[in-house]
């Protein structure tokens, strides 16, 4: 992809990918499906993913998988207010950018 990803728009991506499963989503899973979207490192994931877990937008538990445990993230009350957050300003700010492509002579 040619355009760069912000951190505010890695974390909303987050947030949706997290937020689609009641149960929350472990980390692999989650790079996999942000990777359907966007090219990312998971060394650059996992940051996110902690960052969101300290700003309690993500709560964190282990799972016993496969005879070893496994990180979830779920998403919280206080993640689903920011995620609304974020998809408010991106139906505003792609609209004007779909605008301003629409408009363009090429």
């Amino acid at each position: 992809m040619v355009f760069n990803t912000g951190a505010a728009l890695l974390d909303a991506i987050v947030l949706a990918i997290v937020s689609t499963d009641a149960e929350g989503t472990y980390g692999y899973k989650i790079t996999q499906d942000v990777r359907n979207v966007i090219e990312i490192s998971e060394s650059t994931l996992y940051p996110v993913l902690r960052r969101l877990q300290k700003e309690e937008c993500l709560e964190v538990y282990d799972k016993a998988f496969d005879g070893r445990n496994r990180r979830y993230y779920k998403i919280t009350e206080k993640g689903r207010v920011q995620l609304n957050l974020y998809k408010s300003e991106w139906a505003g700010y792609s609209q004007k950018i779909t605008r301003i492509f629409e408009e363009a002579h090429i």
